[in-house]
């Protein structure tokens, strides 16, 4: 249940002597109360309702209000507008009047109603602070944008945390239809630190991102169209959607104009490595461990191209060459969980588990929600002779096994590809 702003008491106390106290206006409180905006309206009614100019407020006047505050509870919106309409008709000049019908109205959607409405309401009562938000907000759906700015500024800093969050919501869409990009994405960064497990703030806040990250490239494309940063980006764009063959084009001029540019020999690795996975060519596995090599002699520090070579000779049964290149790739990069699992591996090749555990024990402490770690971790254990533990270590990749299997991360899948070839269970193995 959410509890209203105003209690129907400190509302009514507000009546003059001799009024009727129209309570039942106040009570928004009611658990049945849907709409998306109901805190929004037992903002509004916290405000209180002004009485009518006469000595004595007449019975159709109550009767509307109580018709309308039923209708509210309800989420009847377009009987409590009928009703609002009529109070309005028989109160012209009672801001929350106007201020309640301006909110049924935004909230069915209707803003080109809603503005005059909660315009009105302002101009009777300057303090109704949220009619002002809600008042923006309408602006904004109706892309009056400049207009909506300074409202929704005020809203995105108000203590109202609901009203905070609609409001930035509303600034981003103010700031990108004026195309005042670089604003929006500020308004974004302090929303995503505000909600962060808020799925609609996310959703738009990754919009906005992704459309300032694009502006950003059209500016290069436009300022350096056969620069090295140019070529290398979109060489990237192009890997990631799997044009190889157009992306490996985009590298060389990258490497025609800067031979000596770190990185650039590993992405055509890559490509390589992922092209010969679709065709089994051996040739463009060769290819790609002679660019690793590459970027080794350009970069002796890059622990990926190391571990990509490893990988390569560990696939290969050349394991010698692939511990050689597992240590170098941890060398200095002790965190670098792939390599401890793929080192691990090499070492249960060579029958050489006690040297295999403390590496397995590493990639575990990194990630405890790895299943290749727990399953050779299990085959270390077997062959060490614990059968305890190895049951143990088969008991975590069974569980990690079935949570994956129920429970894909597509997200991770589309929009965070691998930097480096990921580990996998040897298919056919028994424990």
């Amino acid at each position: 249940m959410v509890n209203a702003i105003a209690t129907p008491e400190s509302c009514a106390s507000r009546i003059p002597p001799g009024q009727p106290a129209w309570r039942d206006f106040f009570e928004v409180n009611s658990p049945a109360m849907p709409g998306r905006y109901v805190m929004l309206l037992m903002a509004l009614c916290g405000f209180g309702l002004a009485k009518p100019a006469s000595p004595q407020t007449t019975p159709s006047a109550e009767q509307y209000a109580e018709i309308g505050n039923r209708a509210l509870q309800d989420g009847r919106y377009p009987e409590a507008e009928q009703a609002f309409e009529k109070l309005r008709d028989l109160e012209p000049n009672t801001a929350e009047v106007h201020a309640n019908l301006g909110l049924i109205y935004f909230e069915e959607r209707e803003f080109d109603q809603s503005v005059p409405e909660l315009r009105r309401a302002l101009k009777l009562k300057p303090s109704l602070t949220n009619s002002a938000f809600i008042l923006a907000m309408s602006l904004s759906e109706l892309g009056q944008y400049t207009e909506a700015l300074p409202g929704l500024a005020k809203g995105f800093r108000s203590g109202n945390p609901q009203m905070k969050r609609m409001c930035g919501l509303q600034l981003e869409r103010a700031y990108t239809g004026l195309k005042r990009d670089s604003e929006a994405v500020k308004v974004a960064l302090e929303m995503e630190q505000l909600y962060p497990n808020d799925a609609e703030v996310q959703y738009h806040d990754g919009k906005i991102f992704g459309n300032f990250a694009f502006l950003t490239m059209q500016k290069l494309w436009q300022a350096a169209p056969d620069s090295v940063w140019k070529h290398q980006a979109e060489g990237e764009a192009l890997e990631s959607q799997g044009s190889f063959e157009a992306a490996i084009g985009q590298y060389r001029e990258v490497l025609a104009k800067d031979p000596q540019r770190p990185g650039i020999h590993y992405k055509l690795g890559r490509i390589l490595l992922a092209r010969s996975q679709k065709t089994g060519a051996p040739e463009d596995t060769s290819a790609a461990a002679k660019e690793f090599e590459e970027e080794l002699r350009l970069d002796p520090a890059n622990g990926n191209a190391a571990y990509e070579l490893a990988e390569i000779d560990r696939n290969a049964g050349r394991f010698d060459d692939a511990q050689k290149y597992f240590e170098l790739a941890l060398k200095g990069h002790a965190d670098f969980e792939e390599a401890q699992l793929g080192l691990a591996a090499t070492l249960i090749s060579e029958q050489k588990p006690e040297l295999a555990l403390p590496h397995l024990e590493k990639a575990i402490s990194l990630n405890r929600d790895n299943e290749v770690a727990w399953w050779r971790m299990a085959q270390v254990e077997r062959l060490l002779g614990n059968s305890d533990e190895q049951k143990k270590a088969l008991a975590e990749f069974q569980r990690i096994h079935s949570q994956a299997a129920q429970q894909q991360d597509q997200s991770r899948k589309l929009f965070s590809p691998n930097e480096v070839t990921q580990q996998q269970v040897e298919s056919g193995s028994r424990q």
